[in-house]
């Protein structure tokens, strides 16, 4: 029989041990090639050109995916040999050379990568439209997306994962030769050493962990974060969440399952007394792993979380900076010709309805941005009695009346730092307009407030008293802002493109004037956060099948260790029922640590990124949480019953 036989009947009899790694394997090769096709699909590229360009995307997601399945394929490949030694010994007593042997094992893996590889191209072209369909429909464009395979992503996609499995299945031949025959018989007959806990371990598990978190929840302008710098921090908070992690697993978790040992009533009570012991001795030399899983975990979490918080947000951010379907600001002379064309163009289209809609005179002026150096930037400036009037108009309470040449500034961006800048500050306004010279008037800021009037074009707001304005309008003359809102705007696609068209004749010409829709932003805004959500969404996925995959092999290859001991505790009387019980226990600490870990380490970043933001990202998080931990555990099932199978069988 020729090595190539011997390992392709290996693979038939040991696919059930396979089934977990091929699944993931497909599934990576599946998404990989996907992210390649989406590149190279036209249809995709033209409907993204006006907003997006994803290209740039894609080639990084799909490199970040290749580096973490090399990775997974590397680990996997190394679980598998060891998990073999006894066979492998078989093979060295019966004549075999450690190059034969490698030379089997390499053929295996390269079977087995080939498979993955062919079965996840395959798929990938039948589900290629559906899923390029999906990305269109999370970016907001509507186009019609045609069935076709792309050659060039089918010739990627082996190169790079032949490449990938190559080198696998190399570093596999190679670990061969680390082995020794007698090592090979007796490594399942080696005891794990007593674990040792160390307080000081457990001690600076706890404080750099909490340092950690510390500085994450800091806000960006605090004293912490100007002195560490946006890149020192960041790497400050990995080194002390995952040096801290580590040492948690090794030492402050030996310490808790220590101090259960010595609750007599819980530790005698059923079987206990079996899966606490085991994992007292397992607990520590499983530190490195379990640090990694629960990073993983962290890791996905945070990028499925952030994504879909993002994607989940979009509507309500871009309400918040836009108040008003559409905003146009004209000259006087010409506003009744503008409300008239833009009526037409409403009648025109006819899916959409004015609901409300009001005029109200401004001037655009420069003035220095305090809180930018004093670099002066187009203001809008209104009036007391126009600010009362946008503000009832919009359902806000906040009223003001000024005299002289007090002023307030409103804008969406001020913040308690900010406010501060301004307040008791005088300032010069000076005209926009090259026709008008000199300063227009001097203001003084009696205060600065946060709020949005108008849509995001316009983020400042000078409002004056009602004698200082109309001296200003004297030299530097007037416009008109007309802000309309109309019934379904998410959709108002075709009329923002018909209107934006029709009203450039206003608003070209003249100084000043501008027409403002919140569908631009809106879509804009969806394409964006469309396209993250669905490169965080997959490659979440991958990372989620790649890690419970992980621990999954963990655990078998600890049943395979245990399979002696399980084998004496039956003959002593202990039935399959409690065995399973038993295993459920202790499989169950080993996969909730890390998750649970994980999810508090996510839980923090999100906060941090929720406070950034100044956004409550509760809900979006939470469904992205609950998610994770239903597929998590279904991995933990998968686990249980074969590990139960392992040791009774």
């Amino acid at each position: 029989m020729t090595l190539f036989k011997l390992a392709r009947r290996n693979m038939a009899r040991n696919f059930l041990q396979y089934f977990l790694y091929f699944g993931s394997m497909i599934f990576s090769v599946l998404i990989f090639f996907t992210f390649v096709s989406i590149q190279y699909n036209g249809e995709a590229q033209a409907a993204a050109s006006d907003s997006v360009k994803i290209n740039a995307s894609f080639q990084a997601a799909s490199i970040i995916l290749l580096i973490f399945v090399a990775i997974f394929i590397w680990y996997s490949n190394s679980f598998f040999t060891r998990r073999r030694k006894k066979e492998i010994g078989l093979y060295a007593m019966m004549g075999l050379r450690k190059k034969q042997i490698g030379w089997m094992l390499f053929y295996e893996n390269l079977i087995l990568g080939a498979m993955s590889l062919a079965v996840g191209i395959f798929i990938g072209m039948l589900l290629s439209k559906f899923f390029i369909m999906i990305l269109m429909k999370l970016m907001g464009v509507a186009v019609t997306v045609h069935f076709s395979i792309s050659t060039q992503a089918i010739i990627e996609t082996v190169v790079v994962f032949l490449i990938v499995i190559l080198l696998t299945s190399l570093y596999g031949y190679r670990l061969i030769y680390r082995f020794q025959l007698v090592d090979l018989f007796h490594d399942e007959k080696k005891g794990d050493r007593t674990p040792k806990v160390s307080r000081i371990q457990s001690l600076c598990a706890v404080l750099l962990i909490g340092t950690g978190y510390w500085v994450a929840l800091q806000e960006l302008n605090s004293v912490v974060w100007h002195r560490l710098g946006l890149l020192g921090g960041a790497l400050l908070i990995l080194l002390c969440v995952i040096t801290g992690t580590f040492l948690l697993f090794r030492s402050l978790t030996v310490y808790f399952i220590k101090s259960m040992k010595k609750r007599k009533s819980f530790y005698y009570q059923g079987t206990n007394i079996i899966g606490i012991s085991q994992l007292f001795y397992r607990i520590a030399g499983n530190a490195r792993i379990l640090t990694v899983i629960a990073t993983m975990s962290a890791v996905t979490l945070v990028s499925v979380g952030t994504s879909y918080s993002l994607y989940y947000k979009v509507g309500e951010w871009t309400r918040q900076n836009n108040p008003h379907s559409y905003e146009y600001v004209v000259p006087s002379e010409v506003q009744a010709k503008a409300d008239r064309l833009f009526k037409e163009k409403i009648k025109e289209d006819g899916k959409h309805k004015i609901t409300s809609q009001k005029s109200v005179p401004v001037m655009n002026v420069q003035a220095p941005m305090l809180n930018f150096s004093g670099h002066s930037v187009e203001m809008m400036v209104i009036s007391d009695r126009v600010f009362n009037e946008l503000a009832q108009y919009s359902s806000n309470n906040k009223l003001v009346h000024l005299t002289g040449n007090n002023a307030m500034m409103f804008s969406v961006y001020m913040d308690k730092d900010t406010k501060k800048m301004y307040k008791g500050k005088d300032v010069a306004l000076s005209s926009e307009r090259k026709n008008v010279k000199g300063k227009l008037a001097t203001i003084h800021y009696i205060d600065a407030q946060k709020i949005q009037l108008t849509n995001s074009s316009t983020s400042e707001i000078i409002v004056v008293g009602e004698d200082l304005y109309h001296r200003i309008q004297e030299k530097n003359g007037t416009q008109i802002m007309t802000q309309v809102d109309v019934s379904d705007q998410e959709s108002s696609g075709s009329l923002t493109k018909m209107l934006s068209q029709s009203m450039a004749r206003f608003t070209n010409d003249d100084e000043g004037s501008k027409f403002v829709s919140f569908y631009s932003n809106y879509h804009l805004f969806l394409s964006a956060y469309g396209l993250i959500m669905f490169l965080g969404a997959f490659l979440g996925i991958v990372f989620l099948l790649a890690t419970g995959s992980i621990i999954y092999f963990k655990q078998l290859n600890e049943g395979a260790q245990e399979k002696s001991q399980y084998a004496i505790l039956k003959k002593v009387g202990l039935t399959r029922l409690e065995i399973r019980g038993t295993v459920a226990k202790q499989v169950g600490f080993i996969f909730a640590l890390p998750l649970v870990i994980g999810i508090a380490h996510s839980a923090i970043a999100l906060v941090a990124l929720s406070h950034m933001i100044v956004t409550n990202l509760t809900l979006p998080v939470v469904i992205c949480m609950g998610i994770y931990v239903l597929i998590y555990s279904i991995y933990y099932l998968f686990t249980v019953r074969a590990y139960t199978k392992m040791v009774t069988s």
